[in-house]
């Protein structure tokens, strides 16, 4: 029976740090797994662990015919892990192992400034994708611990990474400090099929990526340009030719106006848009009020040009029926009249995020638990409340979050410094609340189920912006259970 059960094993995610498994038989344990497994997630295993696992598979590829022997992952598609450093040898090494991966997804965080033999370089990517099969992409450098980036990649490597990987239909790019608007337009001039193009931390991207994409045949879906700090509204107005985007994120794209979001509040289809730090204005809001942008997810963390009155505007229109989730945090000049015109709009939003905002107040608590929506009170729809460091909140806000108000409420975030003996009789009476009191970011944000796209992020640990709310929906089973 188990080896039936492991027989039909085709998924298996294994979230750990295999450097605490220093165990020399570690590589021929996976003999054993399923012969039906297609996609393999792991956490971090160090470089020289996973060289040896991929020589062991190598070796059993090689044997076929010759001696009766297990073949290790001969089914396996989808490749998803973290390692210390990217370097030509791994890439060589999965590209021999594994030539009809369709998905691959690298990341590595290294510590130090990684030497030539121990990165990688245009030699590298040139051992991609064997066979053509590769869909799915991923290459990501995160600066967790240090400044690093593929500095040894150029325009070149990509441009000939693109030729040999002309069926990918998503790329996600992270770190690439040496790559230019040249070897981005490659790829989206060479991947005819692409839907979901991601480009982060690259301060040599321009508004010239995209002037030609209407030549193209594209019709991208998911975009994300993160810390791409030289485009302007021109470059996202080129973009937004692009009538199907679904999901746009110009996080710390800080040359951003205005005339962006007048462009992209004309696309039917976008369902979530992230505008972190960029200079718009309370102008901005009302193009998106006035627009048909179906958003459901909308992010204007740190936006410090908004003001109360982007309320009203943001909410003219039809944004006020499709809108679930909400982020202002870090925009010092909202105050609790701007969360009163937001409870007035009826508005059925599931997380609001307003942390950092110090005129947010008591007033804001008592506005949302009174929000009224098709006829029912107490804050009815809300799961997600994030109120870190506003500090206005007081104890007197407290009372608030007692049953049966926020029926809803999975996930709150609040100061430390509130009376640890008041929140920790609100955490008692309300099982099923996950209370927050130490800064970190709550659930995850929203997602437009539409798939999952690059699993890993590029960010530092506070940017947790994956594409997807991977919230626990709430029952009403649950809501009766706490009532």
């Amino acid at each position: 029976t188990d080896n039936l059960h492991t027989f039909y094993l085709q998924t298996l995610c294994l979230a750990l740090d295999f450097s605490k498994f220093a165990n020399p038989n570690f590589s021929h344990v996976w003999s054993s797994a399923s012969e039906g497994l297609s996609s393999l997630e792991m956490g971090f295993i160090p470089l020289e662990m996973l060289l040896t696992l991929l020589a062991v598979t190598i070796e059993s590829r090689q044997l076929i015919g010759y001696v009766k022997a297990p073949v290790f992952f001969p089914s396996l598609r989808k490749l998803c892990l973290k390692v210390e450093f990217i370097t030509d040898r791994l890439i060589g090494s999965i590209s021999t192992a594994l030539p009809s991966l369709t998905h691959l997804d690298l990341q590595d965080s290294p510590i130090m400034e990684p030497e030539s033999e121990t990165d990688l370089t245009v030699a590298g990517l040139q051992q991609l994708n064997p066979k053509g099969k590769l869909k799915h992409l991923s290459l990501i450098r995160s600066q967790e611990f240090t400044y690093a980036s593929f500095r040894r990649v150029n325009d070149l490597g990509i441009l000939l990474m693109s030729e040999k990987c002309s069926n990918l239909e998503s790329i996600c790019l992270g770190g690439f400090s040496g790559v230019t608007d040249t070897g981005i337009r490659a790829i989206i001039h060479s991947c005819s099929s692409l839907h979901k193009l991601k480009v982060t931390n690259n301060k040599c991207l321009t508004d010239l990526v995209f002037h030609d994409i209407v030549a193209t045949s594209l019709c991208l879906t998911h975009v994300s340009l993160r810390r791409c700090t030289l485009l302007t509204d021109v470059g996202i107005e080129r973009l937004s030719f692009n009538k199907g985007l679904n999901v746009l994120d110009l996080k710390n794209c800080k040359s951003l106006g205005d005339e962006a979001v007048r462009a992209l509040s004309c696309l039917s289809k976008l369902r979530r848009l992230v505008l972190d730090g960029t200079l718009i204005t309370n102008q901005a809001m009302e193009y998106l009020g006035t627009g048909v942008c179906p958003l459901a997810s909308l992010s204007l963390r740190g936006c410090y040009k908004l003001t109360n009155d982007c309320i009203p505007l943001l909410f003219a229109g039809s944004v006020k029926e499709s809108l679930r989730a909400l982020d202002l945090s870090g925009i010092l000049s909202l105050t609790d009249d701007a969360i009163m015109m937001i409870a007035r709009t009826r508005t059925p939003l599931t997380q609001l995020r307003l942390r950092e905002n110090t005129e947010i107040g008591d007033a804001s608590v008592m506005a949302l638990a009174s929000m009224q929506f098709n006829g029912e009170t107490s804050g009815s729809t809300l799961q997600l409340l994030d109120l870190y460091d506003c500090s206005r909140i007081t104890v007197l806000a407290m009372r608030w979050f007692k049953k049966p108000l926020f029926p809803r409420l999975r996930w709150l975030g609040l100061r430390g410094s509130l009376n640890r003996i008041m929140v920790d009789a609100l955490v008692k009476t309300r099982p099923f609340l996950r209370l927050a009191c130490g800064g970190e970011e709550l659930g995850t944000p929203y997602r437009d189920t539409s798939g999952d796209w690059c699993r890993h992020e590029d960010d530092d640990s506070e940017d947790l912006e994956p594409w997807q709310l991977d919230g626990e929906p709430v029952s009403d089973a649950e809501t009766i259970s706490e009532e």
